[in-house]
């Protein structure tokens, strides 16, 4: 599904603090994304846990982590 947001919109919900859960969790249900930056860019990005592709995400980082570690 393609959001039919523009970059002032994004922008916008990013800015948002009523889009973080605990202050720093972003959890908006109205953005598709996966990853989107922190509100200060030069923090880098944030995962945004409305999203249920972050849990697939997170879990699938954690069984290659798991893998290697049985592995090695």
């Amino acid at each position: 599904m393609k959001n039919n947001f523009d970059q002032f919109e994004f922008d916008r919900m990013i800015q948002d603090p009523t889009n973080y859960k605990a202050g720093i969790f972003y959890f908006n249900r109205k953005d598709r994304r996966i990853l989107v930056p922190k509100r200060i860019n030069a923090m880098g990005w944030t995962l945004n846990f409305a999203n249920i592709y972050t849990y697939v995400l997170i879990f699938g980082v954690i069984m290659v982590v798991l893998i290697f570690k049985r592995l090695g």
